[in-house]
């Protein structure tokens, strides 16, 4: 079986594609809120998706790390009206204190099919 890489870093790759599912690493944004984080985050996964022939809609899991749980009906309301109707993943929303880098509050990582070859 073939893996390809997408965005190869020399600690990580953003997506690996293996077996016609892709993985993409965590994803974090900038911003003052946890809303703002969340939209550019998922925009980020959109277009990482796209690059590996897939979608919102082939959702497999997503973990989401959020730095305080006061904030989860906010992330809540962006993903909502982000995800695609019906065709929602397995979730887990983990608090964890500390991100990598102090100014982000979300982290975003998902795994998700291929879209089918004709």
């Amino acid at each position: 079986m073939t893996i390809r890489r997408i965005q190869v870093g020399p600690r990580m790759s953003q997506a690996v594609i293996h077996n016609n599912t892709v993985y993409l690493a965590g994803q974090v944004g900038e911003g003052a809120t946890v809303a703002i984080q969340a939209r550019q985050i998922l925009a980020t996964i959109d277009a990482l998706l796209a690059e590996a022939d897939s979608d919102k809609s082939r959702l497999l899991t997503a973990t989401i790390w959020l730095t305080d749980m006061a904030t989860f009906a906010e992330m809540n309301g962006v993903w909502q009206s982000w995800v695609a109707p019906g065709q929602t993943p397995a979730r887990a929303t983990v608090l964890r204190a500390a991100l990598a880098s102090l100014e982000y509050k979300i982290e975003i990582a998902v795994t998700a099919a291929q879209r089918d070859n004709p």
